[in-house]
């Protein structure tokens, strides 16, 4: 730490026209919160803090900042928490991916605005991750995360359960009449029994993941459940690296590089994670001027097996992930592969870190690279005549029965006409069918919700079946499973190919050829287009909504906002 790159409470002072006074009232009202003048002299970390009401996930956070404050303090540092947006996945309407870009706004601007020298991330729930990620790149001070961690998983009836995987297929059991309503009731009660991120390799733990692999967070913390006592001296931990991070190159943009996102896609693929991932490294690489390429993801995918056994593609859950030796053993697994100059946030690069990280590794849960679980990536980009600037399957957790072939669409030209036809007993559609849900992307009404995964329409569930193809412009939960196609880019409100798809047309899929496409001729597609006319979304008359209507981006760009995107330099 270099004494004259250290600012404290003199940083960033309120402009008064006078700098003397500035700081002279600045600490006159800091000491008023019973500061000593010795505490009032030290480095300045800043805390995003974000607990809520409204996020379980975070419930936990009080006792982490306690945590991170006394790593702080132990490191001579002044640690001062302050809140940002909160989100918490299922309390969010439309969906939390709308808010994300406004959590990563407040974050990057309160960074700026206030006097730290350093912060600490304190994040968890799916959007929160990568929305204090792209608020720190664009802000430029050092900054480490600190995640909440998953939960622990319940019980029933002998059975571990963990949210939000076995949700899923409880639920279908229910739909499919297999289990009845007081089960069901029963079941809700002991899926999320402790605070933490849900308990599988969803979207809240994949983000975890790849910050580690980024460099983001300090080693091993990624998997540490949020109730284990490691998950408290990580949070001590990560406050003494903050103090130690002051005044030097460790700031996200130096540590969140184009190596270290090829890292992160390679993690990603290794250990089966979220299909929102793809969205949030698109917005973070953003962030830092980089792209992110479908093409090299599919070429990543080709060279990178799966090696976690984890749910939703797996049997196991992240706390025997973090016991049978977290990404660490992942990368690990990887470094031949991988990046190993990349800089991180303890100030060692990523070879340094896995040379002195050598642990035991349970191979029934992270297998080695050359007996894989799988020998190809978990993900793949998809593109074609329906989707030309790309949509995302998650091969992992489909049936490779349904990669190859053909079938005909049973189209849903929205949400709510999906609730309310998808149970109709008259519904023509059967098991070779295509489910095809149109209008639910990014430039949508409804935000890019996590709606891809169309139900099973009830009258196959109850005939057995488990899984067909499924395509749209939304997006999926981390922790669930089937044959979906997702993110199809353009979206149907943008205009795409998606929305002139009508039902009985012919769609084919041939995962082998990484291609999905619409068999319907060119003329009789502009023929639709030009009957259909031009479609614009209604745009709210004020507000972050008005914001959001004006300012996304598509998938392709990590639905990021435009003017937050860095400004190329001429």
């Amino acid at each position: 730490m270099k004494n004259d790159d250290v600012h404290g409470l003199a940083n960033g002072l309120t402009n008064y026209g006078d700098r003397d006074f500035a700081l002279y009232l600045r600490r006159s009202f800091a000491r008023s919160m019973g500061y000593s003048n010795e505490m009032l002299a030290r480095p300045t970390v800043g805390i995003a803090y974000t607990p809520s009401g409204f996020n379980n996930c975070h419930r936990h956070f009080p006792e982490l900042l306690d945590a991170v404050k006394r790593g702080v303090i132990a490191a001579g540092g002044l640690p001062l928490e302050f809140p940002t947006v909160s989100l918490g996945e299922v309390f969010l309407s439309p969906t939390s991916l709308r808010f994300r870009n406004l959590m990563a706004m407040d974050t990057e601007e309160m960074i700026r605005a206030q006097p730290m020298d350093s912060v600490v991330l304190m994040g968890g729930c799916d959007k929160t991750v990568p929305a204090q990620l792209m608020g720190a790149m664009s802000a430029g001070r050092p900054a480490i995360q600190l995640v909440g961690g998953p939960m622990m998983t319940g019980r029933h009836q002998g059975e571990r359960l963990g949210a939000c995987t076995d949700c899923r297929r409880f639920w279908s059991k229910y739909r499919a009449t297999e289990i009845d309503k007081v089960t069901i009731d029963k079941i809700e009660g002991r899926l999320s029994t402790t605070s933490g991120t849900c308990a599988v390799m969803g979207t809240a733990s994949t983000m975890a993941c790849l910050a580690e692999a980024l460099g983001m967070m300090l080693p091993g913390t990624a998997a540490i459940p949020a109730v284990h006592a490691d998950r408290l001296r990580a949070a001590e931990a990560s406050g003494i690296a903050a103090v130690q991070m002051i005044g030097s190159n460790r700031t996200p943009g130096n540590i969140i590089t184009a190596k270290s996102l090829e890292n992160a896609l390679q993690v990603l693929l290794a250990i089966g994670g979220s299909t929102n991932a793809i969205i949030h490294l698109a917005a973070i690489a953003g962030r830092a001027g980089l792209p992110m390429s479908l093409d090299r993801l599919n070429e990543l995918s080709d060279t990178t097996p799966v090696l976690v056994n984890l749910k939703p593609t797996g049997d196991n859950y992240m706390e025997d992930f973090f016991a049978g030796g977290g990404v660490g053993a992942v990368m690990r697994e990887l470094k031949n592969d991988l990046h190993l100059d990349c800089l991180t946030v303890t100030g060692e690069t990523l070879g340094e870190r896995l040379a002195a990280d050598e642990e035991w590794v349970d191979r029934s849960i992270i297998a080695a690279y050359d007996r894989p679980i799988e020998p190809v990536g978990g993900l793949v980009a998809l593109f074609g005549s329906l989707a030309p600037g790309g949509a995302i399957l998650k091969r992992s957790a489909a049936d490779e029965r349904l990669f190859e072939g053909e079938g005909r669409a049973v189209v849903f030209d929205s949400l709510a006409d999906l609730a309310a036809r998808i149970d109709d007993p008259d519904l023509d559609v059967q098991a070779n069918d295509y489910l095809v849900l149109q209008n639910a992307g990014p430039f949508s009404a409804s935000c890019m919700p996590e709606a891809g995964y169309l139900p099973i329409p009830k009258k196959l569930a109850q005939q057995g079946v488990k899984d067909m193809v499924r395509l749209s412009d939304a997006r999926m939960s981390g922790t669930a499973f089937g044959t979906v196609i997702l993110h199809v880019t353009p979206d149907s409100a943008s205009g795409g190919p998606l929305a002139f798809v009508r039902n009985g047309d012919r769609i084919r899929l041939s995962v082998k050829q990484r291609r999905i496409d619409l068999l319907v001729e060119p003329a009789e597609l502009e023929r639709r287009r030009a009957a259909k006319g031009s479609v614009v979304p209604p745009v709210p008359e004020r507000g972050y909504g008005r914001l959001y209507a004006e300012q996304i981006l598509g998938a392709d760009e990590g639905c990021d906002f435009r003017f937050l995107k860095p400004v190329a330099a001429e």
